[in-house]
């Protein structure tokens, strides 16, 4: 399989689709060819029959894959809840060879593969198996995504305590002000961090408003996101992943 980066978060809700874009769209205008996926979403509405992955559109979308969503996002449930019950309530079983499949394809023809998970790594997709089984079943390193609220610092431990102790390469982690005033916690959660864990931030994005992000349309603005993430995201730390040897 080629190269790729696996993009989960603290909690859900907090960005991961963000920063997946972002990453795309940065380093697709530096010239990488990236590819996307998005293995399970759920809560997808239905549009003329089927249901629609909003996210693994987003994703599509900033990276300018040509794969098409049915690849990016192999399952897609109505309900808005973990994979593993959204996927039993709708009678559908996931299979990670199926997964592993799409992924070594996907991966095999770009220069950097970017997967978003769902929630967290513990975040079950079937039954007894969560997301960080699929990382490691994947062998990709992760980026964590941090709701850089109230909560964040434990949050954020936990996270890359569990990745360390199941052998889970973290490169970095990416604070997201969620909050449009800055609290005394927003204010503080990096320099704490910083102290607490050796793992690097690889940046912080500032809260960002519905406008901003989609100007007058209904996606978010490539040529926007890709400055601010070359503004804002240290990008040459991903660089070890990018030049890395395709893992056998």
């Amino acid at each position: 399989m080629g190269k790729g980066l696996f993009i989960t978060g603290t909690d859900t809700g907090v960005g991961k689709t963000l920063v997946g874009c972002g990453l795309a769209s940065a380093l697709r205008g530096l010239g990488y060819k990236i590819g996307v996926m998005k293995p399970v979403e759920t809560g997808c509405q239905d549009r003329e029959g089927e249901l629609f992955p909003q996210d693994a559109f987003y994703l599509k979308e900033a990276s300018e894959s040509e794969e098409p969503l049915h690849r990016i996002c192999p399952y897609r449930l109505s309900s808005p809840l973990a994979p593993s019950v959204a996927a039993e309530e709708a009678g559908i079983e996931i299979h990670f060879s199926l997964l592993s499949q799409i992924y070594s394809e996907m991966s095999g023809s770009n220069d950097l593969t970017l997967v978003e998970g769902a929630g967290g790594l513990l975040v079950p997709l079937q039954s007894r198996f969560t997301y960080a089984d699929l990382v490691r079943r994947l062998n990709l390193p992760v980026i964590v995504v941090v709701a850089n609220r109230l909560g964040a610092i434990n949050h954020t431990l936990l996270t890359l305590a569990h990745a360390s102790r199941i052998g889970i390469e973290v490169v970095g982690y990416i604070l997201n002000d969620l909050e449009s005033h800055p609290s005394p916690a927003t204010k503080t959660n990096a320099r704490s961090l910083q102290a607490l864990t050796s793992i690097p931030c690889l940046g912080k994005i500032p809260h960002l408003t519905a406008t901003q992000l989609q100007g007058a349309g209904v996606g978010i603005r490539p040529s926007f996101i890709s400055t601010l993430f070359q503004e804002k995201i240290r990008l040459s730390l991903l660089d070890p992943v990018l030049q890395r040897e395709d893992p056998s």
